[in-house]
């Protein structure tokens, strides 16, 4: 019987199975810290080493190598650690990619790019990197992930998403906000007034459906809240549900399990995706009915990529499905 990965997307790029929740860590405690809590609830979240805000200045070169260190780390036993460097206005931004690339570019899962000015700064990084993965001879071209949070990087977002090798768009909120110079209100880089400002509410759009209309991950900005689990969920939730994000950034572990349950889809929709599912690898593909429901591979498509997103999420997918598809 064949896999719906090989039926349902043939001749189509796939879309990016990526954990919900991309957790910042920016000194080698949190890093560490952060691995422990991966290697406890699973890679149910990613772990990115920040070579930007978190290198101290004058240290950059260090912290790159020690960021690189971690990733090459016994303690990252699930490959799910990646690294933001310097943005392309820096100067250590091409050091970060040397190091990181030439020390733990077989382990890097993603590298992050940062305060993109327009499409032709994220051209330029990644050329970089494909020469650095030449020159170290890596073998594959590691996935990209660009944050958005500059003019010019929201008026060129489409031009952006439809760059190859790119994975993700990240909403950077704070930076965003803070290019408006006064004009959007500070309330705006929480909640509830960063999903109803104008300005914000339609970068997020903007993004997440340029993300969506190439086939990467819209990955949504921070919560400034650290403690109150209800209101990081809320969060996460209205991110999730009335934005089209699939994915969250975290900067506290509080915020980490949070997050991942608000993007989990709903229960009875993996059960129903799962017997449908069943259903029709059992019909060869062709079109089914379902309590009463016609479905064919147009929905297929749908519910294969939800049971996905349920195990990106750590839950438990019912048992034939699971069997069938992730055995």
């Amino acid at each position: 019987m064949r896999h719906p990965s090989q039926v349902l997307f043939a001749g189509e790029k796939p879309f990016p199975a990526l954990p919900a929740v991309d957790h910042y860590a920016g000194s080698e405690k949190l890093m560490r810290k952060a691995l422990a809590l991966q290697n406890e609830l699973g890679p149910i979240f990613d772990i990115t080493c920040d070579c930007e805000d978190g290198a101290p200045a004058g240290a950059e070169r260090e912290h790159a190598e020690m960021a690189a260190a971690v990733i090459m780390s016994a303690d990252n036993r699930f490959g799910r650690v990646g690294a933001r460097i310097h943005d392309i206005t820096h100067t250590h931004w091409q050091s970060d990619l040397e190091i990181l690339i030439a020390r733990a570019g077989t382990r890097l899962p993603f590298l992050t790019l940062p305060k993109a000015r327009g499409v032709e700064d994220v051209r330029v990084q990644i050329a970089a990197l494909r020469d650095a993965e030449s020159t170290q001879r890596i073998g594959r071209e590691i996935p990209v992930h660009v944050l958005i949070e500059t003019h010019g990087a929201l008026r060129e977002v489409w031009e952006i998403a439809a760059l190859p090798g790119i994975e993700s768009l990240d909403f950077g909120l704070m930076d965003f906000v803070s290019g408006h110079h006064g004009a959007i209100p500070g309330r705006a880089m929480k909640s509830p007034g960063q999903f109803e400002h104008p300005l914000v509410v339609r970068a997020k759009c903007e993004i997440a459906a340029a993300a969506l209309a190439n086939g990467l991950v819209p990955s949504h900005n921070v919560t400034t809240e650290l403690k109150a689990v209800d209101v990081i969920r809320s969060d996460a939730r209205r991110a999730r549900n009335e934005f089209g994000y699939l994915r969250m950034w975290s900067i506290h572990p509080n915020q980490i399990v949070p997050i991942v349950e608000a993007m989990r889809p709903d229960f009875t929709e993996v059960e129903a995706a799962s017997a449908i599912l069943v259903a029709a690898q059992d019909a060869a593909w062709g079109p089914i009915q379902h309590e009463g429901r016609l479905h064919d591979r147009a929905s297929y498509r749908y519910y294969w990529e939800l049971l996905v997103r349920a195990r990106s999420t750590g839950m438990a997918v019912p048992v034939a499905a699971a069997q069938r598809f992730f055995a």
